[in-house]
């Protein structure tokens, strides 16, 4: 902006001093013109008059029209040459001024080159310096996105075309770094470029493609890595994001591919099939075990159950035939079994577990009478558990009744 501003000051004083150079040359030429004329006429009017008087005042118009001329042409000839003098410095000013002003723009950095040598590094800013001598290349310091394209082979041999977007920034603090060793930032991108590709061909072919395809985002983080890795401190820029944006195999590889999921997917979903309908049988199988057990637990409450009612009907039948019995409590108490003779409170520590009978067969028929009387009992109960309610047949006759049990 301001090399323009100063660009047009300056040429507009240029053409000013010009055109007042040929004002003032056109001027004073028609002013010795009008001179010369009148001269000529006042030396034609002396030719009426005597030859003595005519030339003294020949002699005194010689000398005024000569101081005139001279006055004349030492007016003339200095504002011809201060409009001159003027036009002559706008226009080395118009070539050397504005042209010496540097402008560094936000985000932006300049290598300052003096006859070809880096002498500075200017800040964003205005600055200046002479053209002719002092030559400004300017670096873009703001973050830098590229986008690389490249092929690679897979592991097992299959074609990938790669696509890998690369953030960075360049080091402001080591631009002249740069400048020197690489001269601009165009060939320390294609550097950057070729390591990146380098390293991405690296990552990828070290794996086959089937396991490409299943871990993308690792793949993704290891390329990352990888030319991070590589963009070493040499290149003086700041790494900010390295992204494997995209992979494509072959149309023929991707096709295989397909046709492999949908079989795996059939293949998944027959296994699928097949499990629920091993999950149903055997929830019928251990509905049938449930049931069985169910049918055994009853048969054990029911056996259980005509146990103790056999039990008490043997202890009634020693009561009924004059046998003793004798009662006693059992307890826990503390953990050990107890027995008493009276029924006890229960507590937390004092618990129920049952009642103990015991039959004295020294009273009553005898010990060696009780114990057939008890299994012919027993037999008795046994039957009529199988009883079907028919009463036994009964034939009288006149010494003997028979009786027909079914």
């Amino acid at each position: 902006m301001i090399r323009a501003i100063l660009f047009i000051v300056f040429i507009c004083l240029m053409v000013v001093g010009i055109v007042l150079t040929i004002l003032t040359y056109i001027s004073y030429r028609n002013k010795g013109d009008s001179l010369k004329s009148d001269y000529d006429k006042a030396r034609n009017s002396l030719w009426n008059q005597g030859r003595d008087v005519r030339e003294e005042k020949e002699k005194e118009l010689d000398e005024t029209y000569s101081k005139k001329a001279k006055d004349l042409n030492r007016k003339g000839n200095v504002q011809f040459f201060t409009f001159l003098f003027v036009s002559i410095i706008s226009l080395l000013c118009t070539f050397c001024i504005p042209g010496s002003f540097h402008q560094v723009d936000t985000g932006t950095v300049a290598v300052v080159r003096q006859l070809g040598k880096i002498t500075d590094l200017r800040q964003p800013g205005t600055y200046f310096d002479f053209w002719m001598v002092n030559s400004y290349e300017t670096y873009d310091t703001k973050v830098q996105q590229d986008k690389i394209l490249t092929a690679a082979y897979s592991k097992d041999g299959q074609t990938m075309e790669l696509e890998v977007f690369l953030q960075y920034q360049v080091q402001s603090e080591n631009i002249m770094k740069i400048a020197t060793e690489y001269g601009d930032l165009s060939a320390l991108q294609a550097r950057i470029e070729t390591v990146t590709i380098e390293k991405t061909k690296a990552v990828m072919s070290s794996a086959e493609a089937m396991t490409i395809i299943k871990s993308r985002a690792q793949f993704s983080n290891d390329v990352s890595d990888s030319v991070r890795n590589g963009i070493s401190s040499d290149y003086y820029v700041n790494v900010k994001d390295v992204v494997l944006t995209n992979i494509d195999f072959t149309d023929e590889f991707e096709r295989s591919v397909e046709n492999k999921v949908i079989a795996e997917q059939d293949k998944q979903a027959s296994i699928t099939k097949a499990e629920a309908e091993l999950e149903v049988a055997k929830l019928e199988a251990q509905k049938k075990i449930e049931a069985a057990r169910g049918d055994a637990e009853a048969q054990k409450i029911i056996a259980q159950a005509t146990a103790e009612a056999a039990t008490y009907k043997v202890i009634e039948l020693a009561r009924t035939l004059g046998y003793t019995v004798n009662e006693t409590y059992l307890y826990s108490v503390d953990g050990v079994e107890t027995e008493y003779a009276a029924k006890q409170a229960e507590t937390d520590t004092v618990i129920y577990l049952g009642t103990k009978y015991t039959i004295d067969t020294t009273s009553g028929p005898g010990a060696a009478d009780f114990k057939p009387l008890v299994e012919d009992y027993l037999k008795y109960l046994a039957y009529l558990e199988q009883w079907n309610g028919e009463l036994p047949g009964v034939v009288a006759g006149d010494d003997a009744v028979s009786i027909l049990v079914p």
